[in-house]
């Protein structure tokens, strides 16, 4: 979904973080992942694709500045192993999936911007499985907003926002986009509810 026919559903509703206040809730996030000392030497950041990579290696800076101690960071690309693939058009782009060192062990730490439904977070488990076997998996993200469909959920969470099925998290990360902020969009109400619902859970899970 693009930013453009992003715009085409959804209205802006309300601004959520600005710039400063995600800056702090990071911060925040590094700490309590540095809280596990007994993992931290062994922890491998995983962004998957596309705003969680960003938000992996803010992380990743945060504990180097903490800590002076520079984790390894990859990138996951879910695509493939999306359980709505056949939805998203004949030619989905798939970018890189980048894992500097062998899982094998490793404490993983997922990255994403956005907890929804939980098949993001799903499909990218079962890509590590194709990887090696890691000692732990642990998830954080910047942003969780309720109405789960699968049993999952974040260690650790930047900001709960409970939501409707009308409405949508927009993240945004300076370097993909023109600044970083976390706005609160709503469908117009001249889309069609249920598309736009599932186009919505398309954006923000594994964009």
């Amino acid at each position: 979904m693009t930013k453009k026919s992003l715009s085409q559903r959804f209205r802006f509703k309300r601004e959520l973080l600005d710039a400063l206040q995600m800056r702090r809730i990071i911060r925040r996030m590094a700490g309590e992942l540095i809280e596990r000392q007994d993992e931290i030497e062994r922890m491998l950041l995983v962004g998957i694709r596309t705003r969680g990579l960003p938000l992996a290696e803010r992380l990743r800076d945060e504990i180097a500045s903490m800590e002076d101690v520079e984790l390894p960071l990859g990138a996951l690309d879910i695509t493939f192993y999306r359980d709505d693939l056949s939805t998203i058009g004949p030619q989905p782009v798939v970018k890189r999936t980048s894992l500097p060192v062998s899982i094998d062990d490793r404490v993983v730490v997922l990255c994403d911007d956005v907890l929804f439904t939980g098949r993001t977070v799903r499909a990218a488990l079962n890509e590590l499985a194709d990887y090696g076997r890691p000692q732990a998996v642990r998830l954080a993200v910047l942003v969780d907003r309720g109405r789960r469909e699968l049993p999952i959920q974040a260690d650790v969470v930047g900001a709960t926002v409970r939501t409707t099925s009308s409405e949508l998290i927009e993240v945004g990360f300076t370097g993909l986009d023109s600044r970083d902020v976390v706005n609160l969009l709503s469908v117009k109400p001249e889309s069609n509810l249920e598309e736009a619902a599932r186009e919505a859970g398309e954006e923000e899970e594994g964009e």
